[in-house]
């Protein structure tokens, strides 16, 4: 189609929430449509994540993007304008034809940020959601949404290298009918925990943010989970409300002793006992979700976990959206689902073709946003019908699923628990099924 050509690329360096500067591109057709995209680094960053190109240098401490910035307008724009934005394969193929190693010499970040906004500028030329254009008519599933609650790394004596405010722990929403249901639940329970945390200590963050828990506060993490139980119970959502945890193990991780310093408490952990803290902590507090577990390359520990846990264990460093590290992970059992970042990897093409390899081995996606994708990582979201999301109950990503749910209107289809992976997750959907049977029946 005439008006779906790419008829401009624009690309330059902006701020982003992150703390770090991204790259932003922008992609313009011939009708008039426009994709604007951003790409930045993490927090948390697996060492077999894609390279992304940095200015170095002293402005923004070494992380400046101007020059990735510079390779958009100077060697992908001239590639990829006068291709089709509505043949995403093709543009991405073009961009990663360049050079035999482009990424490594474009940069992961250049590459990324490239390839999502000619996705949004396809869709915004055909006239159609974000959403859509990913998924087609089959996209009308929203995940299982989850709310900021704890973060820091400093609370009991910090990790071996950066932990970036790991662990994370969320409050996800599994035990409701519609998305908009689970995401009110999500915003009163951060809002009674941000208001117990100003009490406790004076942190009080913007809604839908974690909060950054200090030295001192808490003796182990055990305390911080009987405190998220008691709120999600005096909000009157036990049962329906499970928690989430990013770990981010192997920033905890000493190579030299292969123990783990500085989680969960100050105790030194070897991976045995790790292994059964986890155990443990799986039966006494309702966990639903545990992301990177143990150190990025430890598959058969992850893989033990995964099958006795019986709860969804999601692999962001283990796996780092890469089809290879995901392929030998289904290989070895470890982890039952993907975290999605789609710059790990590069393109959205290859992104796509990841998630497909995964689903036809059973595993579940989950979407993150902690690269520059905002609220459209909820057009991903239900474009790939995933299961769960991290975060996104509340602020933008949350308005952005309420307008989609809308949209769908009986269509869209919200189905809990049933979305998450691991076998005790799947008896909590269960039994929500029987009681909605029982009280039809009555």
């Amino acid at each position: 189609m005439y008006g779906t050509i790419i008829k401009s690329v624009k690309s330059h360096q902006i701020y982003t929430n992150r703390g770090k500067p991204g790259v932003e591109v922008i992609v313009t057709t011939e009708n008039g449509a426009q994709g604007r995209a951003m790409c930045t680094s993490g927090i948390s960053i697996g060492t077999h994540e894609v390279d992304f190109t940095f200015d170095g240098g002293t402005k923004f401490g070494g992380k400046g993007v101007t020059q990735a910035a510079k390779r958009v307008e100077d060697i992908i724009a001239p590639v990829i304008i006068g291709m089709d934005s509505a043949k995403q394969s093709e543009v991405d193929a073009a961009i990663l034809d360049i050079y035999p190693d482009a990424k490594v010499r474009l940069g992961g970040n250049a590459v990324a940020a490239t390839s999502a906004a000619v996705l949004k500028a396809g869709a915004a030329s055909l006239g159609i959601p974000l959403y859509r254009h990913i998924g087609g008519a089959n996209a009308m599933y929203l995940p299982v949404p989850g709310v900021a609650m704890a973060a820091g790394d400093e609370r009991y004596g910090g990790g071996i290298t950066t932990p970036g405010g790991k662990p994370t722990m969320s409050v996800m929403a599994f035990g409701f009918d519609k998305f908009a249901d689970a995401s009110y639940a999500c915003w009163e329970v951060h809002t009674r925990w941000a208001e117990k945390m100003k009490k406790k200590f004076g942190g009080f963050p913007n809604i839908r943010d974690f909060i950054s828990i200090p030295e001192g506060v808490y003796n182990s993490d055990r305390e911080i989970w009987e405190e998220m139980l008691k709120t999600v119970i005096e909000a009157g959502y036990e049962g329906k409300m499970g928690f989430q945890m990013d770990v981010a193990t192997d920033t905890y991780h000493n190579k030299e002793d292969d123990k783990y310093y500085g989680l969960f408490d100050r105790t030194p952990k070897t991976k045995e006992q790790l292994y059964d803290f986890y155990m443990q902590i799986i039966k006494d507090y309702p966990f639903i979700i545990i992301e990177d577990p143990f150190n990025e390359d430890d598959y058969d520990a992850t893989a033990e976990l995964t099958k006795e846990s019986g709860i969804q264990i999601v692999g962001d460093d283990l796996f780092t959206t890469n089809p290879e590290r995901v392929a030998h992970g289904i290989s070895k059992g470890a982890a039952n689902a993907v975290l999605l970042k789609v710059n790990q990897v590069g393109s959205i093409s290859e992104a796509l073709e990841m998630i497909q390899y995964a689903y036809k081995f059973g595993y579940a996606i989950m979407p993150s946003d902690s690269r520059g994708e905002g609220e459209s990582i909820a057009d991903y979201a239900v474009g790939i019908n995933a299961g769960s999301i991290r975060e996104s109950a509340i602020g933008a990503r949350g308005n952005r699923f309420l307008e989609i749910e809308e949209e769908l209107g009986s269509s869209a289809k919200f189905i809990g628990a049933r979305g998450l992976k691991g076998f005790r997750n799947q008896e909590r959907a269960n039994i929500k099924l029987v009681d909605c049977k029982i009280e039809k029946n009555q």
